[in-house]
């Protein structure tokens, strides 16, 4: 039997109001001052107050970073570094979507392993020695699960690309995932970040290293996802709070504690590429290229896509495994396009192809993908999303 490894937070906390413990878990561990990493948009809104503001009451000084971008590129994690640096600051507070996450893993990382300075040699699974600075991760999205991940996603401006860094070290010590931070996100972004929780589910569900543990996270967030998303993105649309918010907030951090560790496949691959090439937003990229990954992986996984359609709630009596796994595809397709999410990619062109293929190939997630892939095939999946 091959030996499995799972790698968690070591505290987690769950619900309403949950960022309250945040100036205790710092006290208990007698850190003094909190270097806070988020962007410019959550400033602004006063989100990020909600945290600062407890360390305030708490007495704990803290420096605020957000020369964040929606896709943080290399400087941004390189003028981190040097901003934590002369902060001070002895831990990290982390607060946003992926991108604000995946740049404080950065920062925190090459603070800590300081040979990866350059952080393009974080690409991969890195031989970092150290683990990342102290980090308190609270994310104010309900998709990415960076809080819980052992993933980040850096893009290279220069090479045009995204690049994946998978390293047990830069996992959060602590996640706080409290629902009334996420009040802010709009419906677009409602919809996009929880199609992105149900790809890491799907795609979790049917990847090659998929296995018990990880299967018992991966069904039960497409459940939720599958109960809770039209509800989330009606909520934002209305300013009203309600049970769909709450639901896509556990949904996602489940789907993150699966994904993290068995992978992904094709889709993030090209979701990852898409983005570099056109700044597709990321949950979009996925939303549109889950049903044409499923019909590409089914004839491998059709048993688990199968089972799929019945997680997402598709009363599949007296369907062949066949026609259930259809029904999976079909019920993707419906739920994107519930949540008015564009099933093609504004920008995509024939003559843009190759490349795009080169570099979905060369992407961490490819390979865990259940079924082969060669270049003609990845292609044709690009140009099945052309507008």
């Amino acid at each position: 039997m091959a030996v499995n490894r799972f790698v968690l937070n070591n505290i987690s906390y769950h619900g309403s109001g949950a960022i309250k413990e945040i100036p205790g878990e710092l006290e208990r561990r007698g850190y003094k001052k909190a270097f806070v990493c988020s962007d410019p948009d959550l400033v602004k809104f006063g989100v990020v107050a909600k945290v600062t503001d407890l360390l305030d009451e708490a007495g704990i000084a803290w420096e605020l970073y957000s020369e964040i971008k929606p896709n943080p590129t290399i400087k941004n994690v390189q003028d981190g570094v040097e901003a934590y640096k002369a902060s001070g600051a002895d831990c990290i507070v982390t607060i946003g979507g992926g991108s604000s996450m995946d740049t404080a893993k950065g920062i925190g990382i090459i603070v800590a392993n300081p040979e990866f300075a350059d952080v393009v040699s974080l690409e991969g699974v890195a031989p970092t020695k150290k683990h990342a600075v102290f980090t308190i991760a609270v994310p104010t999205t309900a998709g990415t699960a960076a809080e819980v991940t052992i993933n980040y996603v850096i893009t290279d401006p220069e090479k045009v690309r995204k690049f994946v860094c998978v390293d047990v070290n830069d996992i959060p010590d602590v996640a706080v995932v409290d629902p009334d931070m996420m009040a802010s996100m709009p419906a677009g972004l409602t919809a996009a970040t929880g199609m992105d929780a149900l790809t890491h589910a799907i795609e979790g569900y049917t990847t090659q290293g998929a296995w018990e543990l990880s299967d018992m996270f991966h069904y039960k967030a497409i459940q939720l996802i599958s109960q809770h998303l039209r509800d989330a993105v009606a909520e934002a649309k209305s300013g009203v709070p309600g049970s769909g918010r709450e639901g896509m907030a556990l949904a996602q951090y489940i789907a993150g504690m699966g994904f993290s560790n068995v992978g992904l496949g094709i889709d993030h691959a090209m979701a990852h590429t898409l983005s570099a090439h056109y700044d597709t937003p990321h949950g979009v990229a996925c939303a549109m290229l889950l049903p044409v990954a499923m019909e590409y992986n089914k004839p491998v996984v059709t048993k688990r896509l199968a089972e799929v359609a019945v997680a997402m709630g598709v009363d599949t009596t007296g369907m062949t495994e066949d026609e259930a796994a259809d029904a999976a595809i079909a019920a993707v397709r419906q739920l994107s396009a519930d949540v008015n999410i564009k099933p093609t990619c504004d920008g995509l062109v024939e003559e843009d192809l190759d490349q795009l293929a080169d570099d979905a190939i060369a992407d961490a997630c490819f390979p865990g993908n259940p079924r082969e892939a060669d270049h003609a095939a990845v292609v044709e999946l690009f140009r099945k999303v052309m507008a």
